[in-house]
This record gives C-alpha cells, sequence and structure tokens, in this order.
C-alpha cells in the first residue's frame, strides 16, 4: 500500500530550518544575543558554522558543569559525606577509583575485588575507558590521585560531550540548530561527570546519525560498541525492526543487528572467555540490585511501607516493557504516516527508565538527544529539564538529610514530591511525541514537508505492512496542498502566528 509520506510535496532541501523563526520560546530566548535570526544574515558561511557554534556551546556549558563540582573536587569528596550532597556535586567517578581497585593497579575483571561486589559491575567498553583513565592519572597521594582520575575522566568524557552535540546537529540536515537543545541542556553540564553513562550516550547519537545516512553497518556497528559500554542503546533495535517491518526494509535492518552484534562481541568475546565470572558481574549486579533512587517502585515502596524486592521489581518492570513494546507496535503500524525513527527510539527509552528500578539523575543523558530529536521544541525541553533539574536537587538534598545528624536537606515527603515531578516531566515529553505521532501536522520536523530525515532508508520509503486506520485512512489525511514553496499541515499564513500554527 503507498505510504501516505508520499502524498505529501517535496522538502525544499535547501532552505534551513531556523528556530528563531518557527519557535516562540527560541525567538524569545534569543533576545539575549541580539534578537532572532535577521533575513539579512547568512547560514554557513566563515567560521562560525552552525555544528561549530553548538560544539562550542556544548564544550562551554560543560566547563560549567565541571565549576559546578569545584567544591567537591577541592575538599568534599574527602570530608565526610554530608557536604558532597549539599553541594550538589557527587560523583561516583573519584569514590570508584579506589572502591574498584583502580588506585591498586587492579585489572579489572580479572582481578576479585574486597566487599559485596567481587568484580567491575560495568559493561566491558565502559570497564575500559575506566582503566585507560587509571593509566593516564599520575601518583601523588591518595587524594590528589582521586582529583587528577576525575580530572582525566572529564577530560575524555568532555570530548563524549562535543561529539554528542555534533551528532544532533548533523542528524537533521536541515535542522543543525535542535544540537543547541542538546547544548544548552542543563542536566548534562549537570550529570555529565556523574558516571560514565555520556560514553554511551555519544555513540549512540553517533549510530543514529549513521543511520541518518543510509548506513546501516556503520549504525550497527557503533550501536554494538555503545550497547558495550551501557545496556540501553540495545533498546533501539526493536523501534527500528517495527519500522523497517512497516515499510519492508529488511536488509538494512539485518545489516544493523548483524554490525551490532558482531561489534558487541569482539568486545566482550575477550573478556568473556577469559574472564567469564568477572564478565558476569555486571547483569548479576543489575538483576540482584535493589529498588534504588529516583524509581517508581521506590516510591511505591516508601509509600506503602511494603518492601519490593529485585525479584518482583524485575517481574513488574518486565511485564511493564512489553506492555509499552506492545503500545509502541500499535502505534508504528496504525500511525497515519509512519512515525520517525527517532520519535520511538524515545519513546522505548522513555518507557525503560520509567519501568526501571532505579531512575538515577545521569539516566536523563541517555534521553537528551532522542527527546531534542523526537521533539524539537524549545518550550517542551526546557519543561521537561525544569522537572529534571529540580529532581538532581533534590535527590542531592534527601541525601544529605539521611546523612547528616542534624537532619539537613529534604525529608522523605519532599523527595517523593521530586520523584513524582521528574516522572510527570518525562511522561508529559512522552505525551507529547505519541501526539505528534498520532497527529503528523503537529510535528515541528514534519511541518516542513519532511518525512523522516533521521530514517535513512526509511525516508520517503512506502509502507508495506499496515493496520487500523493507517490501513483505510480517514477523508482528512488526503494528500497536502502546496502553497508556494512550503507543504501546509494545517498552518496559516495569517501574520497573527508568525512560527507557524500554534500546537
Amino acid at each position: 500500500m503507498p505510504s501516505l509520506q508520499k502524498t505529501s510535496a517535496p522538502q525544499d532541501r535547501s532552505q534551513t530550518v531556523i528556530p528563531t523563526h518557527r519557535d516562540k520560546v527560541a525567538a524569545a530566548g534569543s533576545e539575549l544575543i541580539g534578537g532572532p535570526y535577521g533575513r539579512r544574515a547568512v547560514a554557513g558561511t566563515g567560521q562560525l558554522t552552525p555544528v561549530r557554534v553548538i560544539a562550542l556551546v556544548a564544550i562551554g556549558m560543560y566547563a560549567l558543569g565541571m565549576v559546578q563540582k569545584l567544591p567537591c573536587y577541592n575538599w568534599a569528596w574527602f570530608r565526610g559525606t554530608t557536604s558532597q550532597y549539599t553541594h550538589a556535586c557527587y560523583s561516583d567517578i573519584p569514590h570508584l577509583f579506589a572502591g574498584r581497585g583502580f588506585a591498586d593497579g587492579l585489572v579489572p575483571y580479572f582481578d576479585r575485588l574486597g566487599g559485596d561486589i567481587p568484580f567491575l559491575e560495568y559493561p566491558v567498553l565502559t570497564g575500559l575507558f575506566m582503566e585507560v583513565a587509571a593509566w593516564l592519572t599520575p601518583g601523588g597521594d591518595m587524594t590528589q590521585r582521586e582529583q587528577s582520575y576525575w580530572l582525566v575522566n572529564a577530560g575524555l568524557l568532555m570530548v563524549c560531550a562535543a561529539v554528542l552535540a555534533v551528532c544532533v546537529a548533523r542528524t537533521h540536515r536541515l535542522r543543525p540548530w535542535d544540537g543547541l537543545l542538546v547544548a544548552l541542556a542543563p542536566s548534562v553540564a549537570l550529570t555529565a561527570t556523574i558516571n560514565w553513562d555520556i560514553l554511551a550516550v555519544a555513540l549512540t547519537a553517533a549510530a543514529v546519525l549513521m543511520w541518518s545516512r543510509s548506513r546501516p553497518l556503520a549504525f550497527g556497528i557503533l550501536l554494538g560498541l555503545a550497547t558495550a559500554a551501557k545496556f540501553y542503546p540495545i533498546l533501539l533495535l526493536c523501534p527500528l525492526l517495527l519500522l523497517c517491518w512497516r515499510a519492508g526494509k529488511w536488509r538494512a535492518y539485518g545489516t544493523a543487528v548483524l554490525g551490532a552484534a558482531g561489534a558487541w562481541l569482539v568486545v566482550n568475546l575477550p573478556v568473556m572467555l577469559l574472564a567469564p565470572e568477572g564478565w558476569k558481574q555486571f547483569y548479576l549486579f543489575s538483576r540482584d540490585r535493589n529498588v534504588d533512587f529516583g524509581s517508581i517502585w521506590l516510591l511505591i515502596s516508601q509509600r506503602t511501607g511494603d518492601v519490593i524486592t529485585p525479584g518482583r521489581a524485575n517481574l513488574y518492570a518486565l511485564l511493564l516493557m512489553a506492555a509499552a513494546v506492545a503500545g509502541l507496535a500499535f502505534l508504528a503500524f496504525t500511525a497515519p504516516r509512519r512515525p520517525r525513527f527517532v520519535q520511538l527510539a524515545f519513546l522505548i527509552v522513555a518507557a525503560f527508565v520509567l519501568t526501571n528500578k532505579v531512575y538515577s539523575p545521569q539516566y536523563v543523558l541517555w534521553l537528551v538527544p532522542l527527546a531534542a530529536l523526537a521533539r524539537p521544541r524549545w518550550r517542551d525541553f526546557l519543561v521537561w529539564q525544569a522537572c529534571e533539574v529540580m529532581y538532581f536537587v533534590g535527590v542531592w538534598m534527601y541525601l544529605a538529610f539521611t546523612t547528616s545528624g542534624n537532619k539537613q536537606g529534604l525529608p522523605v515527603d519532599g523527595y517523593q514530591f521530586a520523584i513524582v515531578l521528574h516522572l510527570l516531566g518525562t511522561l508529559y515529553l512522552c505525551a507529547m511525541v505519541v501526539r505528534d505521532i498520532l497527529a503528523p501536522e503537529k510535528d515541528p520536523v514534519r511541518q516542513d514537508g519532511a518525512d523522516d530525515p533521521s530514517g535513512g532508508v526509511l525516508d520517503g520509503a512506502e509502507d508495506v505492512v499496515v493496520a487500523g486506520r493507517a490501513a483505510h485512512p480517514a477523508r482528512h489525511a488526503a494528500p497536502a496542498v502546496e502553497e508556494g514553496r512550503r507543504v501546509r499541515w494545517g498552518t496559516t499564513d495569517d501574520p497573527a502566528y508568525p512560527w507557524g500554527a500554534p500546537d
């Protein structure tokens, strides 16, 4: 059956989308730097192209995040526990330098650790990253070495942050400025050096970029490497399966899966064969981990007084994820136009963090690039970011309350409100993405006549398998009318709407 996206007129591929012309919040915010982009400006000339500007902004914001950690770097990591929470500058990195044997020269996965966790509980590629940073850490007393280890990791992770912003900026060819959402995201600056998650996030963003360029093998290799650094990237193969099924792009999907499996095996197989007990630790730790901070299960447990065991939490999360995948499949096959790849990718990762046993502050990094591509509207992005920043402060204040003798910080009820807030913020953004899927004329990306600029081989492809109203489109789903240079999806030329029709 012909795809509905084929009914729209071709997109003008020479016209870069300027956010200050389409987004009221972006236009208002631009007043800080001189106002909206003018009609006499010339894009892409000189040294400051959009991608370079975004990379510089990302590095600048990352540096501000490092400055925010200064109280901990100078003393709070090393003098008691409460101060690193009251200053909201906690990081796993310096603590794990000694706690996971890097300070003693132990080899991850091969050498046994003391304590409850016998081996390093991180995936292999992250473990390699941690080990390389330890090699680059100079000597000195333990405090100096821990400071240096954090600095080395922060420098390496800064490269990941810049790569992340550049990949997002280049994914949608005509929307490079959407990368500014990632570069300016306060949650990235605040959480990028808490842990090593941004390594996997940058690799995932690079994989999405490769898919948008119709390079499924490169996509698969990068996604396999990302999965070797963190588990969540493998989830992107699920929405990709649904979309390739609808479009009949089985060869591209098979190439991507083989590339991902091959890259993952190249990284994991040596450790799997030579140190099987150490290699299994990440998976055992994930299975046996108790309900932890930020999760819906912790909220339920605290409110009811009922302890939710790891086994029960795993079962509940699995059942909810199965329901989420079923809902995703329904959207994929019945939406009036085939959903964009990043829309479904954002939804499945969001479902994973919402149902997981733990929703750590740095997990927001997993969602930021996908959110910027799935729903590039500054209002919605900033609402979600505000919720995440408030949770970031709330979790540290709660830990300060539980670790301080004088109970300074945020009590349990306040922390529970912070959990609800950041869960609702994520659900709000999910709801906006689902609305865009069900009503494509409201999708900011498709309002310019595009189909799926991050879809690669899916972009503009005809549908092969559809169901529901997609198989029997309503009368209002008739071909869009070409007016001038731009496809109109229910927008208006009324001067009262300089940014297009309200959504």
